[in-house]
């Protein structure tokens, strides 16, 4: 068959490979990017399904508006407000999870050849997605604090890119949060240079103390002229259930019209039924529970995980323990003369029934082979334990 040039420039998400081992029995992995699925609040999302259909049976299955079921639409401008970031229902769109915005984001702004910066690390999908609309992706170096500023702005000045795309709360992979003041100075940079930010926040309501600093958008109000120059993407699918495929994007609205256009090329609307249930889950007040005490439990798992890296593999890896998010992000240091080649490391761990994420896929450019990947959202503390003790016996 004769594919479409585009496809030369992606391949096979590596994180989809590697499940395709994870039907071993007894196995125990650390390698989705999953919410543990004894999280979703399922009587919850019953009753809230329930009124929907009682309450605007028409509205809920029936098609429905590209942009989103006006109720929900208001809903989430109200989980927004209550994140300090003013935005009219109309100035978002609700897309099939957040992925969807990031696939939108590709096709209205990015042309063959067009300069994208991304952190390095930065999420997989997003480097597939971006390449398959013909981009070259920059990496931008980060370290605890999120994307370090200068090397930013240099990267700015030198490539002029189409926008900039940071994962600024507890990224993934790297579980890094931007400070305050690199957030402000990112806005700085913004309108100094005019350059789009593209705020992807799936992970910033699973904090597991301290609230991380706001939003890159909520900030927007502090630096002058910088609101035109900011997308922000967020997802239902890590607090509520990905399986509603409930995500939106709030832009610029002349960027909302063109994104509009090209989802009806797409699937025409977000299912109305998941849009409805999800307008009644936000309406009916318990999200807030919801959410502690999923920080709760992944605050525990996260703990536990890091305890037991500590112990188990001790200086032959090193990692900032993380506030928030999924995901511990790792690098092998090769001390005591073991392993430092986490692709290695990952395939001598499937023999020990243990599954991580080897790291170099996650960089656009010159991957780091030492790195790796471990989330701690589907494993109980039993099981974390136990299976950080595999990769100690893996490592040597």
């Amino acid at each position: 068959m004769q594919f479409a040039s585009r496809l030369d420039n992606v391949e096979t998400s590596a994180i989809r490979e590697l499940f395709k081992l994870l039907g071993t029995p007894g196995i125990i992995s650390f390698a989705g990017g999953f919410p543990d699925s004894a999280m979703f609040d399922v009587e919850g999302l019953k009753e809230a399904s329930a009124r929907a259909l009682a309450e605007e049976p028409g509205g809920a299955l029936q098609y429905g508006a590209t942009e989103g079921y006006e109720p929900l639409r208001t809903q989430l401008s109200a989980f927004m407000h209550a994140k300090g970031v003013d935005v009219d229902p109309a100035g978002l769109i609700v897309t099939t999870g957040s992925q969807q915005a990031l696939d939108l984001l590709g096709k209205t702004l990015i042309s063959p050849g067009d300069k994208v910066i991304v952190e390095g690390p930065t999420f997989l999908a997003t480097i597939q997605c971006f390449r398959l609309y013909g981009a070259q992706l920059v990496s931008a170096p980060i370290d605890a604090n999120g994307v370090q500023t200068d090397a930013l702005e240099k990267l700015i000045e030198e490539h002029h890119p189409k926008f900039v795309y940071l994962i600024p709360t507890f990224g993934n992979p790297s579980g890094a949060t931007l400070s305050l003041e690199r957030r402000k100075r990112v806005l700085e940079l913004a309108v100094k240079h005019q350059t789009l930010i593209v705020e992807d926040d799936p992970y910033g309501d699973l904090y597991f103390g301290h609230k991380p600093p706001p939003s890159i958008m909520a900030l927007t109000g502090e630096v002058p002229g910088s609101r035109e120059l900011v997308v922000h993407c967020g997802s239902l699918s890590k607090v509520l259930s990905p399986g509603l495929r409930i995500g939106w994007m709030i832009a610029p609205a002349e960027l909302l019209a063109k994104a509009t256009m090209c989802k009806q090329f797409s699937d025409a609307h977000t299912s109305t039924f998941a849009q409805a249930t999800a307008a009644q889950y936000l309406k009916s007040g318990r999200m807030p529970d919801t959410l502690s005490n999923v920080r709760k439990v992944y605050g525990e798992r996260a703990v536990a995980m890091g305890a037991a890296l500590k112990r188990e593999l001790g200086d032959a890896i090193e990692f900032v323990q993380p506030e928030g998010g999924l995901f511990f992000w790792a690098r092998l240091t090769g001390a005591g003369g073991k392993l430092a080649d986490a692709n290695v490391f990952a395939k001598k761990a499937i023999e020990k029934k243990v599954a991580f994420v080897p790291g170099a896929p996650f960089f656009a450019e010159k991957p780091d082979v030492a790195t790796l990947r471990l989330s701690f959202a589907t494993a109980n503390v039993e099981k974390i334990e136990e299976g950080i003790g595999r990769l100690g016996a893996a490592l040597g």
